[in-house]
């Protein structure tokens, strides 16, 4: 077999079997870097559109901005379809090789956009995009959680979506930059082509045997490869729907996301066009200001986190719930406010509050599930958050910019987000059930 198909188990010592599940496996954490640094490019290939959307509204294709917010919309309506399909086969032997591939495609797809000469060439090439990135966002997650013990999985999770404001930030600095020297063309291919040596690394990476991590169990009690394929697949799916505590937390994360979609889609263009600045002022402060609360708000959530879940039940998802309702007033802030000493600390205030909840809710989607149902588990939440998030956020706000003005069009954003934040805290005082094999009744949210 070759690397990536070869099951790895956690190492077995010479003490307890709670010792040998305490400590991560080999290869786990080159597995870590490998996705993470995936990750990036994975958001650098998304926000390259916003970073050069207004040069495309000016080119030759002459788009009105709801064309604009549905090259995004494309992309995540394609990105939702597929991860279910990916999902149902996350605890597969070969299951790297689907991540390596869906790598490469997105790779590929995001450098020709670069060619497009019409808007149906450019919108089939977004779309592309999201059938790639669906491989990777499905599996890639469940992986690292049959990598790592539960006890470091909020921290590993904070490394891994550390790389989102990174990525993120580095989509609208490249692409503003290479756009502003070279052509919005130029800036496709300089995010997308680098993908193919990600794609490389991900076959070296051996593949975590599901569930060997997790407390309940020893090494010896780990499924075999036959028991995991029959407890995935599409059956997987059908498992969550009765699970209360997951579905609240997917809830709260299809506002979250409506809400941070339209913010990433569109904060560069009403910069530029309602406050007036120049596109390399605009992307660049606003790239600084993600990279920067998006990397430590993700560090401070998956820290918090941790701590908090071992002290108070559903530690989790109180960390998720309460960052997002003092998140909201400062997005408000951001998107009414005139004077740049005004909104630019609160989009810092903001975005640092929206990416703590990063890391923590993730946790909980992953550990309110059985194990063989991890990949099955981040594949319906992609769907879901996406169906009622960002496939129909930046479209909607260009409808609406369309229709009256951005400055009034990105108002409901602010509603979103207090939204998430008001369902994931209610679920937290509820204390909602979900399934979690590894603690009894208390949950990792």
């Amino acid at each position: 077999m070759p690397p990536s198909e070869v099951p790895v188990s956690p190492p077995q010592s010479q003490g307890t079997a709670d010792r040998a599940t305490d400590a991560p496996g080999r290869g786990a954490w080159a597995a870590l870097v490998v996705l993470t640094l995936i990750n990036l490019f994975n958001y650098l290939d998304r926000y390259v559109v916003p970073a050069v959307a207004e040069s495309i509204k000016r080119s030759e294709l002459h788009l009105s901005d709801a064309q604009i917010g549905q090259l995004g919309s494309a992309f995540f309506f394609v990105y939702m379809f597929a991860a279910p399909v990916f999902g149902a086969y996350g605890s597969r032997q070969w299951r790297l090789r689907l991540v390596a591939a869906g790598v490469a495609v997105w790779s590929v797809a995001t450098a020709a956009a670069g060619l497009a000469h019409s808007y149906g060439s450019l919108l089939g090439a977004r779309g592309a995009v999201g059938i790639g990135e669906a491989a990777y966002s499905a599996i890639a997650p469940a992986v690292l959680a049959d990598y790592f013990p539960e006890r470091m999985r909020g921290r590993v999770f904070a490394v891994f979506y550390g790389a989102i404001p990174v990525g993120s930030a580095l989509g609208f600095i490249t692409g503003g930059f290479v756009d502003h020297h070279a052509g919005w063309r130029a800036a496709f291919f300089v995010a997308g082509l680098p993908g193919l040596l990600a794609a490389a690394l991900t076959l070296t990476l051996r593949n975590p045997l599901p569930g060997a991590h997790d407390a309940e169990r020893s090494p010896k009690q780990a499924p075999d490869s036959g028991a995991l394929e029959s407890a995935s697949g599409w059956s997987a799916y059908l498992r969550l729907i009765g699970n209360t505590g997951y579905i609240v937390a997917v809830l709260g994360y299809a506002a979250y996301t409506f809400g941070f979609g339209g913010i990433a889609f569109w904060m560069a263009t009403f910069l530029m066009r309602v406050r007036g600045l120049t596109e390399t002022v605009a992307n660049g402060q606003l790239g600084a200001i993600v990279v920067v609360t998006g990397f430590v708000g993700t560090l401070i959530g998956g820290w918090v986190g941790d701590a908090l879940a071992t002290r108070v039940r559903r530690g989790y998802l109180w960390v998720s719930g309460v960052s997002m309702l003092i998140a909201a007033p400062f997005v408000y802030v951001a998107l009414t406010a005139s004077s740049p000493s005004v909104y630019w600390p609160a989009l810092a205030a903001a975005d640092l509050l929206l990416f703590i909840s990063t890391s923590p809710i993730n946790t909980v989607i992953l550990g309110d599930v059985p194990p063989p149902s991890r990949a099955a588990a981040m594949a319906a939440s992609i769907f879901a958050i996406h169906l009622l998030g960002d496939v129909p956020s930046p479209w909607l706000i260009g409808r609406l910019s369309d229709a009256t003005s951005l400055g009034h069009a990105v108002l409901i954003l602010p509603v979103a987000v207090l939204v998430s934040g008001m369902i994931w805290t209610v679920g937290a005082v509820r204390r909602t059930t979900g399934v979690n094999r590894s603690r009894g009744e208390e949950q990792p949210g």
